[in-house]
């Protein structure tokens, strides 16, 4: 028996009989870890508070053998709060709506429990801090959060030269089979031809250009948020359910 302790942000809670929630959290140091969480339902429980959507905490668990994932799931024994974001982001529909997609792309992104995800979950960390603050329309912390996500996991999109030959950009199609924009060269069926405007938006929020970002018009984020959403339908294979639901 094992005690391990890392901090880590809540990413989703379930129901376990009368009292207990099963804890679904993003960690530094293990990725991905599920742990049952003890009395946490009960409505004096401080300790349960600690332990919802949003919250950045230090936990410390307890496991059979030497592994936090094993057969079966941890206890978590332990909490304090780091930073808790949800009382901020779950106060405002479109705060919530894109922080919730937020949790469930970074759950999607670490589907093997116990690898570590660092770049992953510092993106997290810092998306929510930045989304808790109101520093940028929800909207386009979101896409830049989706388009990083991708980038850290492998699959960053080009918006400058052509994804297929390298050609310099600007290149006027954007296909989401062939990686990002493409010239007229390695055009494929499928392609679009999407605004320079979008294209140089979806640009800055990958590099974190936000004054760029912040001064498009409504309906280039539009656009470009639809691409970002077709982009990481293609590679996840299947859409985020929590992405509907956010206003544009």
């Amino acid at each position: 028996m094992s005690l391990f302790r890392d901090d880590g942000i809540v990413l989703r809670t379930q129901k376990l009989g009368e009292a207990d929630r099963i804890i679904t959290l993003l960690t530094r140091g293990h990725g991905r870890v599920r742990a049952v969480a003890r009395g946490v339902r009960r409505t004096k429980s401080k300790f349960g508070a600690r332990l919802e959507p949003f919250s950045h905490v230090d936990v410390q668990f307890f496991a059979r053998g030497g592994e936090l994932v094993g057969r079966g799931l941890p206890l978590c024994t332990q909490s304090e709060t780091i930073a808790a974001y949800g009382g901020s982001i779950v106060t405002d529909y479109a705060r919530y709506t894109a922080g919730t997609a937020m949790l469930e792309t970074a759950e999607r992104f670490t589907d093997h429990e116990g690898e570590p995800a660092v770049q992953q979950y510092l993106l997290l960390v810092g998306g929510l801090r930045t989304l808790a603050a109101g520093e940028h329309a929800p909207h386009l912390i979101l896409d830049a959060f989706l388009l990083r996500s991708l980038a850290v996991n492998g699959y960053a999109p080009s918006f400058g030269a052509c994804a297929k030959c390298g050609m310099p950009g600007p290149n006027r199609f954007f296909s989401v089979a062939a990686g990002g924009v493409v010239c007229g060269e390695c055009r494929v069926p499928g392609s679009v031809v999407p605004s320079s405007e979008a294209i140089g938006l979806l640009g800055a929020l990958l590099t974190g250009d936000w004054a760029t970002a912040d001064a498009c018009e409504p309906r280039h984020v539009r656009e470009g948020s639809g691409l970002v959403a077709a982009y990481l339908h293609w590679h996840l294979e299947r859409g985020l359910r929590s992405l509907r639901y956010v206003e544009k």
